[in-house]
């Protein structure tokens, strides 16, 4: 159950991550990711009164704040590098690398045991990262490499997107969803003060970006019920294959193009996300 939650919860992540890349290209990025947190806010809660608990725990929502502040910055970079590089690209770099932060701070910090396999998921990241990039470092001098500036933004938005996971599966069940509630409020308090005055947005563009803040609202409570009933390390990396859609769509329906190496890339990425799985 815990790893069919998992995997419910990245293809909601996969869903709302090319619908938010593509609507990053059409409206300026940090509208979509304010509105985004606002209509995650407004999910979260109305989710959370929903499911009954035995009493909401102060260490549970701080833990869920924790989380959602790396969700505000994840989603702000990401958002940033959707808009200017390929989503092909993007999103394999921030799903692989938080993945092997978020297996590395569970062993660290946590005390998960990853087996040998998984491991070698880890050991594969940095190439497959190199090869994404399409061979070059991942912070390219050139300023006019617009799919290396989006590889840069998805590696940055990795750090956000490990310590949203890490963090809030160290909530109690206890608590229901109330960290989840508790981290959209905290993302929504870390953009508002910088970003509300770009939030002059049409009205249905509006109500698109809340929408795929309630997605990922969801995704993030499926996750939280995954953390719930399996190990951290294996539902981190389940619900961490949410790129697989995204590019997909950005190769089918956005036709976007890369060359081999960033093919290869693409391949070693999918094959770390799957040791690491497997492990």
């Amino acid at each position: 159950m815990g790893a069919l939650l998992a995997l419910t919860s990245a293809l909601c992540y996969g869903i709302v991550d090319f619908a938010g890349g593509v609507l990053s290209r059409r409206v300026l990025f940090t509208a979509v990711t304010l509105l985004g947190q606002l209509g995650g806010l407004l999910f979260a809660v109305g989710a959370a009164f929903l499911v009954p608990v035995s009493g909401v725990h102060l260490a549970d929502l701080c833990w869920g704040a924790v989380s959602g502040t790396g969700s505000a910055a994840a989603m702000l970079l990401l958002n940033r590098g959707l808009s200017r590089g390929a989503m092909s690209v993007v999103m394999p770099v921030s799903a692989v690398t938080s993945v092997a932060l978020s297996v590395l701070g569970g062993v660290l910090v946590f005390g998960d045991r990853p087996t040998p396999v998984a491991w070698m998921g880890i050991a594969v990241t940095a190439p497959a990262l190199w090869l994404v990039s399409g061979g070059r470092t991942a912070f390219p001098q050139s300023p006019d490499a617009a799919t290396g500036q989006g590889t840069q933004d998805g590696l940055l938005a990795s750090i956000g997107v490990a310590v949203q996971y890490l963090a809030l599966a160290q909530a109690g069940p206890s608590s229901g969803l109330w960290p989840v509630a508790a981290g959209r409020l905290a993302a929504v308090a870390v953009l508002l003060p910088t970003m509300a005055r770009h939030l002059r947005v049409s009205a249905i563009r509006t109500v698109q970006a809340m929408l795929t803040g309630a997605g990922a609202a969801l995704a993030l409570i499926l996750y939280l019920l995954a953390t719930q009933r399996q190990m951290l390390a294996v539902a981190v990396v389940l619900a961490s294959l949410y790129p697989a859609l995204p590019v997909i769509l950005g190769l089918s329906v956005l036709h976007e193009r890369v060359d081999r190496r960033q093919v290869a890339g693409l391949l070693s990425t999918a094959a770390a996300t799957v040791l690491l799985a497997l492990g």
